[in-house]
């Protein structure tokens, strides 16, 4: 059996038939931590393996499966750091409630993933609990903040993993690390027991290897939280039965204009429209659409992200200035700074910005655009709140908009960096984005690519 050919479905199958235990699954898995957590530090806690066996014959959807989590959702019993010095030691006193639910589904927690502290920046280049490194090129930054999470997944650390996005930060470590990445309608998903950045920008959301195991972790993280006051009532989404349908009467926007033209790699650029004709192959209607509104939405979204962080901090920011890393003190600095008009002015940008989107969903099935601008930088010397300006470019307008979005691995540039196309459409149509995300996959080889050091 060669895991990477199959879903996380299929493996599941196999445990629940008594072709596989799970625990070789597991085993599988922290084989992969054994060797490569020690490089690439995708992981602050590694939880012990189960030795017992799960019952046979189990029905419940992620039966057996080995995830990761990311060190910002609470787990009963085990630290949850949220990459910080404030929270080092801390051990929560219940799951949160997407942890709840993946328990209930049946999976195998087997660690908890690094973060950039505070989940406030996109480079992983943690202070406290040290760097995560991109199994593509570990001189490089794997993306974040959920940059463990998606390393983990990209060298089968885990089979998938939880990440948490504001401003992109399931999206970029996803295109960074050539996997897929999912951040779901603002209110699908329960934020109760995660720890904040943005009460109004976070998404939980998953990371995995496939589309369709994107469709079947969604399928499980969703659901109304009557404890969560983000959490929307809506009926429950159907995520993987209409994968597999055609493209065709599919009307896809492409985005072009200088917001996407001015700063992108042209390898990228290239990528993107490659993608976009693989689609039209397929069926789809494939029209050009300038994107330049988004601009304003991206910054609106960077000044929101970072006053509402102040806002959660403000306490820790006051009594222990000293105690976060320097550029993570540095933008709640430039959030505590911001005028209530200032705020006021973004949240009015927020609702023009909604308003758009609305109506070119109303045209259109889905947008396309880069996930990045740029392939994976380096760690070394960089400059992390420049970084989080220029990756979260084509990302963040999608927090603003709460609107569902998916990043799928869309080629390699010259260096053997991976990218990632952005597919995104109306409020509640997850089920859309992955189809389009689906349609493209199976109609590529990207997916199937590892980086060496994985093999």
């Amino acid at each position: 059996m060669n895991p990477d050919s199959l879903s996380m479905t299929d493996q599941r199958d196999l445990v629940k038939n008594q072709e596989v235990n799970a625990s070789d699954l597991a085993s599988a898995c922290y084989r992969q931590i054994e060797r490569l957590n020690p490089i690439l530090n995708a992981f602050i806690t590694v939880l012990p393996k189960r030795e017992e066996e799960l019952p046979s014959n189990g029905s419940t959807p992620l039966y057996g499966l080995p995830l990761a989590v990311k060190d910002l959702y609470d787990t009963k019993g085990i630290r949850t750091t949220g990459g910080s010095k404030f929270f080092a030691d801390r051990v929560p006193t219940e799951d949160a409630y997407v942890i709840q639910k993946i328990r209930k589904a049946g999976a195998q927690i087997i660690g908890k993933t690094n973060t950039h502290e505070i989940a406030l920046g996109v480079t992983n280049n943690n202070p406290h609990f040290g760097a995560c490194k991109n199994p593509w090129d570990i001189t490089r930054t794997p993306g974040g903040s959920s940059g463990g999470s998606a390393v983990a997944v990209a060298t089968g650390m885990a089979m998938a993993a939880l990440g948490t996005d504001t401003g992109g930060s399931i999206r970029i470590p996803a295109a960074l690390c050539g996997v897929v990445g999912l951040k779901p309608t603002y209110g699908r998903v329960s934020l109760r027991g995660i720890l904040p950045l943005s009460w109004n920008l976070d998404h939980p959301g998953p990371i995995t290897r496939k589309v369709e195991d994107a469709a079947l972790m969604l399928q499980v993280m969703s659901g109304y939280d009557e404890m969560d006051p983000t959490s929307i009532k809506t009926l429950p989404g159907d995520y993987s039965s209409h994968l597999r349908d055609t493209m065709k009467e599919r009307k896809v926007a492409l985005a072009v204009g200088d917001f996407i033209e001015e700063v992108t790699d042209s390898e990228i650029l290239q990528a993107v429209r490659e993608a976009a004709r693989v689609l039209e192959d397929q069926g789809a209607t494939i029209i050009e659409l300038n994107a330049d509104f988004l601009r304003e939405a991206a910054l609106a979204n960077s000044l929101m992200t970072q006053a509402d962080g102040a806002a959660f901090h403000r306490d820790r920011l006051k009594e222990h200035p000293d105690w976060f890393g320097a550029d993570v003190r540095q933008r709640l600095e430039t959030g505590a700074g911001f005028s209530s008009t200032d705020y006021a002015l973004a949240r009015r940008t927020q609702a023009e910005v909604k308003r758009r989107c609305e109506i070119l969903f109303d045209e259109y099935d889905a947008l396309l655009l880069p996930t990045t601008p740029i392939p994976a930088p380096v760690l070394e010397g960089e400059n992390a709140v420049e970084r989080a300006r220029q990756l979260t470019r084509f990302t963040a307008p999608f927090n603003l908009t709460g609107l569902p979005a998916l990043s799928v691995p869309c080629g390699f540039t010259k260096e053997g960096l991976p990218i990632g196309l952005q597919i995104a459409s109306r409020s509640w149509n997850e089920s859309g984005v992955l189809r389009v995300g689906y349609a493209f996959q199976d109609a590529t080889p990207w997916h199937k690519m590892k980086p060496a050091i994985a093999q």
